[in-house]
């Protein structure tokens, strides 16, 4: 999984920030570098197409640019970027009419993994792609993106509880589409880890 350490971000990267507001390409580059890998994968986990996905990361830094010096608060700039990203992703399918998300199994390289494991995941991620975009999009920086509760409900501009009742929801709607212990034990670390 992904870490955000991002979202604890250094002073080094609030310099970053503030000088790239203040019109430093440098530095917004260099800031948009630390971000490139989760920005990619969120997108390629919308769109399922790497040009697709080249196309949303394209969008996502343009809009992140003009939009850099209104950001009023420089050490929330991982949560703005990921916030763009995911709006850019929903305009993009909106408008191409795609909904399809990409299997988990090629997002990480599956080195020794047993075929009833990718087997299980596969009827996760399906699962998973069928449910209601709010529910979707919680799961996904939950589990794929390893986000906080307070994280996605800072990304997603929501209070905490609405998050919590959309993970919540969407892990009732799993189990009642899936059964076995591999969507127990991921329903576990999910609700251990509010």
């Amino acid at each position: 999984m992904v870490r955000w350490e991002a979202f604890f971000i250094t002073t080094k990267q609030i310099t970053l920030v503030e000088l790239a507001q203040n019109g430093d390409e440098d530095a917004f580059y260099q800031l948009i570098e630390q971000e490139q890998h989760k920005l990619y994968r969120m997108a390629y986990v919308y769109v399922q197409n790497e040009n697709d996905a080249v196309e949303v990361f394209q969008q996502t830094i343009i809009r992140a640019y003009e939009g850099l010096p209104q950001l009023k608060e420089p050490h929330y700039f991982s949560t703005w970027l990921t916030r763009i990203i995911i709006n850019c992703c929903k305009t993009y399918i909106a408008k191409s009419n795609i909904v399809h998300l990409v299997e988990p199994h090629t997002l990480e390289d599956v080195k020794s993994t047993s075929s009833s494991y990718i087997e299980e995941e596969l009827d996760l991620w399906q699962a998973l792609c069928q449910l209601e975009e709010k529910y979707k999009t919680v799961l996904l920086l939950r589990f794929y993106q390893d986000c906080s509760v307070k994280q996605i409900a800072s990304i997603l501009q929501c209070p905490e509880g609405t998050v919590k009742t959309h993970i919540r929801r969407g892990l009732q709607t799993l189990r009642q589409q899936l059964k076995g212990a591999y969507l127990d034990e991921w329903v576990q670390s999910a609700e251990g880890s509010h």
